[in-house]
């Protein structure tokens, strides 16, 4: 009779699919979880422990989440679930702003201009709920685990009510002013713009050198030292927007520069002395002759004749001129520029603004009224021309302010707006900039470089305009006199009651408001102020609008996570706001991600067909492929996105996955309250494991997590499964697991490490893998209301330290010796000389270090090295002889012996098989 002995092995199926199928069982897992409500179960479960917070920056409510929006909040969800995991109560509450100029936009697109105001706004609220409900929809396919039915949106009626207290707050602190001065202006919206909403894009403009003649011949020549008047002197600039040139008020020079005064055929130019040569190269002047020097300081007030207007200006002294380009002498127009601005409030100069909001001259302008500031350059020049005081005009390509919605240039232009101080004095006598400098040295940054980042815009930016004239968004709650322009003495309890009423009826509660049911008799003295919040000013409040006003959640917060270009957007509207209200930043932690880009380290567009949409992913490959890439790329930089490189995490993804399918095989027999060993009646290899998978997580959990470094994370787990697992212990393990009695002490002792080794390598992985994780989550605990989320990270037997190091240490040992005998078994498979390794016979000579180890395995030794036979002996030096073995292979346990065959009853199986199929079983001790 034939005997099947692959019946009689433990080669048992896995219970977790080989296949993962996500792309099709994902949605399905998620129905599941929402309809257990498990982010609500932990809630309960995680209640009273440490909280850690990770407020939510809102991404915008307009078009369909793209994968830089996928990037980070996946980023958000591996840190709330490691942190649970690390036994923190770390709810998450996702958020979106809601108000702003991009959404009129769409609106207007969709229903065209012209609307009233109040339907206007009820439309982009309308619109706002669509696009939430879309992108909401999609974060939850990636598996982010948060409060999604009770998000926090800015304008929900209550948070727009608290933001309007923020204001209030930062109003009653001294920090908020009203003030006429340049801002970014943008034609198109029609609107002052933030920091965050201006970037930089090549611009090709004309290059102008212009000569302003001097009125001040005697003075001249006295700064000079020339004995007589100079009647011909010029100060020349060199600017780059001619049509800024009808607003010009002085001529600025540095006070610590050389200015020379140099005699050419164009007149007696003053030229500083480092740029004199190139200036003069431009004019095409050969002939010229230097009459004198002086330090700028020597040029403070002389009076100069305007190039095209009957107005006598003025040279001033600035500390912001420098010698990079042009004449050293720079055109100043307090109206469109902040050094301008600011140079000309130390010496009274008048801040006339001649364009209007829609980028055109006022009809008030001499020689270009009606002409947009762009139709205006030619012409500017052609005036200068005509007027003789024209030096030289090229093109000229540099980096210029761009609307980052039109992707159109913008200007600077003095206002009438409402600015949060950054060097003004609050009532605590402290002012804003300090205390955010203050705040940035407390903070802790991921990368590290982000603080010197941010460090050097708190330090550079200038006062922050909250006020747009726009339509859709939180108004600014004040009542103004109409004569004098002061706010109304009791404007912060107004404000409050306003609040309250917003709280009920949203922003529309201010915009439809009688004065004079709040203001009574003064009514007629004073207005409505018109003017809505910046919208970064929204999402920069929802630390107190949020974090305050939810019970769940804690203020400050531990982490803000965002792209980073927030270092200019919301990481400092929110640090300025909470410095503003509470005196510190409203985050402990920042983190910051890249870009997302192609596999070539392009910039994502739908022109160049590049865009790898995570919706595709998610039904192609799944959503655990996407979090997969995150996780593996370096978010500190730019993160490489491509077909390609999907396809190389997939194999990645296949990997751990054949672990765990391995794993939950070998364990699908075995009860953990029944079957489990305590840990000293396990084999010595199986304890080392143990212990392998403990220093792991100590590795993972206790460093990598902590400190955010995912690509180390996955690094160290990928490492672990295909070097301490595939290639050594699951290797060495799986004649025991196989061969062995299926109840035996040999075999439980195995599956107890296992055991231990998979639960914590699931709850490792779960963070970044939560649907793999929690689908072979449910097959290791044999529940489906089991999870992950449920659990801290894996507790693993006590050992004494001393014993644990030893053990350590002996068996990495006996795994360098193994390595380099298997380079010898190797060479006889490259031969053709065997087949498998245990076709090999070794005979091992160990010097006095290795001896004692190998020899404390005894009979164990062949089945940690994976050979039919191993002699070992003691020498000076260590040394191996592999040899094929010529004996029979047995059909069961594929060792090569000399009783194979033998046995009585048996086919071609060994003694060792025959006993574990009809006797006792064998008895291990270490392997």
């Amino acid at each position: 009779m034939t005997i099947d002995y692959r019946k009689t092995v433990n080669l048992l199926d896995s219970p977790l699919p080989m296949r993962g199928d996500l792309a099709r069982r994902e949605p399905g897992w998620i129905k599941r979880w929402q309809d257990q409500k498990r982010y609500e179960k932990l809630r309960r479960l995680a209640a009273g422990r440490p909280k850690f917070i990770l407020h939510d920056g809102p991404p915008y409510a307009n078009g369909d989440i793209h994968a830089g929006h996928a990037v980070n909040k996946v980023l958000k969800d591996i840190i709330v679930r490691s942190k649970t995991l690390a036994g923190f109560d770390a709810p998450y509450v996702p958020g979106w702003d809601c108000h702003g100029l991009p959404i009129e936009l769409m609106v207007e697109k969709l229903h065209g201009k012209n609307i009233p105001a109040a339907k206007f706004r009820e439309l982009c609220r309308e619109y706002a709920h669509e696009q939430i409900a879309r992108q909401k929809k999609d974060f939850i396919r990636l598996g982010v685990l948060g409060d999604w039915d009770n998000p926090y949106l800015t304008m929900d009626f209550k948070t727009e009510a608290d933001i309007v207290r923020t204001l209030g707050k930062i109003y009653e602190n001294g920090y908020l002013f009203k003030g006429e001065k340049p801002v970014h202006w943008c034609i198109e919206c029609g609107s002052a713009l933030a920091e965050a909403e201006v970037e930089y894009e090549d611009k090709n403009s004309p290059a102008i050198d212009v000569a302003f003649r001097v009125l001040d011949g005697d003075r001249l020549a006295a700064a000079f030292g020339l004995p007589d008047s100079v009647d011909d002197g010029c100060a020349v600039i060199w600017t780059t927007t001619p049509w800024t040139l009808p607003a010009n008020q002085a001529v600025s020079v540095s006070p610590d520069h050389t200015y020379q005064l140099i005699d050419t055929p164009k007149g007696k130019l003053i030229l500083v002395k480092e740029l004199a040569e190139s200036a003069l190269a431009r004019y095409g002047v050969e002939n010229a002759h230097v009459l004198g020097e002086a330090s700028g300081e020597m040029l403070d007030l002389i009076r100069l004749q305007h190039p095209f207007y009957d107005r006598t200006v003025a040279i001033i002294c600035g500390r912001h001129v420098t010698t990079d380009a042009g004449t050293g002498l720079v055109h100043t127009a307090p109206a469109h520029g902040l050094e301008d601005f600011q140079i000309g409030q130390q010496y009274g100069l008048p801040v006339e603004n001649p364009v209007a909001d829609d980028g055109r001259y006022k009809s008030s302008t001499p020689l270009f009224a009606g002409l947009t500031v762009w139709e205006a350059n030619p012409k500017v020049i052609e005036v200068l021309e005509e007027r003789g005081a024209l030096l030289a005009n090229v093109r000229l390509k540099h980096s210029y302010p761009h609307c980052w919605r039109h992707k159109t240039p913008i200007i600077f232009r003095a206002t009438a707006q409402w600015f949060i101080g950054m060097d003004k004095a609050g009532n605590d006598g402290q002012t804003l900039r300090t205390k955010a400098n203050l705040a940035v040295e407390s903070t802790e940054f991921f990368p590290a470089w982000g603080r010197a980042r941010l460090e050097a815009m708190i330090g550079n930016r200038p006062d922050w305009c909250v006020s747009r004239q726009r339509n859709w968004g939180v108004p600014m709650t004040f009542f103004v006199h109409r004569e004098s322009g002061e706010l109304h003495p009791r404007s912060a309890q107004l404000l409050e009651e306003v609040a309250l009423r917003i709280e009920q009826q949203g922003i529309e509660a201010w915009f439809s408001l009688d004065p004079a049911e709040l203001l009574g008799e003064e009514a007629t003295e004073y207005r409505k102020l018109t003017d809505t919040l910046d919208v970064w000013f929204d999402s920069g409040s929802t630390h107190f609008a949020v974090l305050k006003q939810r019970p769940e959640l804690a203020w400050p917060a531990d982490l803000y996570l965002e792209g980073s270009d927030q270092h200019r957007g919301w990481f400092q509207s929110s640090m300025l706001t909470g410095c503003a209200t509470s005196g510190r930043a409203p985050y402990k932690q920042l983190l910051t991600h890249g870009f997302v880009v192609d596999g070539e380290g392009r910039k994502m567009s739908k022109s160049r067909g590049n865009v790898v949409a995570p919706q595709k992913v998610n039904d192609t490959l799944g959503a655990d492929i996407l979090r997969l890439w995150v996780a593996q790329t370096d978010y500190s930089g730019e993160l490489a996105f491509s077909d390609e490189i999907l396809k190389r995490v997939t194999e990645s993804y296949r990997r751990l996955r054949n672990t765990l399918c391995f794993l939950m095989a070998n364990l699908s027999d075995f009860d953990p309250l029944d079957d489990a060993l305590p840990f000293e009646a396990l084999l010595e290899v199986d304890r080392y494991a143990v212990l392998l998978a403990k220093s792991l997580q100590t590795r993972v959990a206790g460093e990598l997590y902590s400190r955010y470094a995912f690509h180390h994370v996955m690094q160290e787990l990928v490492n672990y499964c295909s070097e301490d697992l595939g290639a050594f212990y699951l290797d060495v393990l799986k004649d025991r697991l196989y061969t062995t009695k299926a109840n035996s002490a040999a075999r439980r002792s195995a599956q107890t490490a296992l055991y231990h080794i998979t639960r914590s390598l699931l709850l490792l992985v779960a963070p970044v893998l939560c649907f793999t994780a929690e689908e072979a989550w449910e097959v290791l605990t044999r529940s489906e209301e089991e999870s992950t989320l449920y659990h801290t990270w894996h507790e693993f037997p006590m050992v004494e330290a001393e014993a644990e190091s030893a053990l350590l240490e002996k068996w990495n040992t006996i795994r360098a010796f193994r390595a380099q005998l298997n380079k010898d078994i190797e060479t006889l498979r490259t031969d053709k000389k065997i087949g498998s390794s245990l076709q090999a016979e070794v005979d091992i000579t160990a010097d006095n270090t290795l001896y004692p180890l190998l020899a404390s395995l005894g009979d164990d030794l062949k089945y940690v090295l994976i050979v039919s036979r191993a002699t070992l002996a003691a020498g000076t030096e260590t040394s191996v002889t592999v040899t094929p073995s010529e004996h029979a292979k047995c059909d069961r346990c594929w060792h090569y012996t000399a009783d194979v065959g033998t046995h009585s009853g048996h086919g071609a199986i060994c003694g060792r098989c025959v006993d574990n199929i009809d006797g006792q079983g064998e008895v291990r001790t270490h392997a």
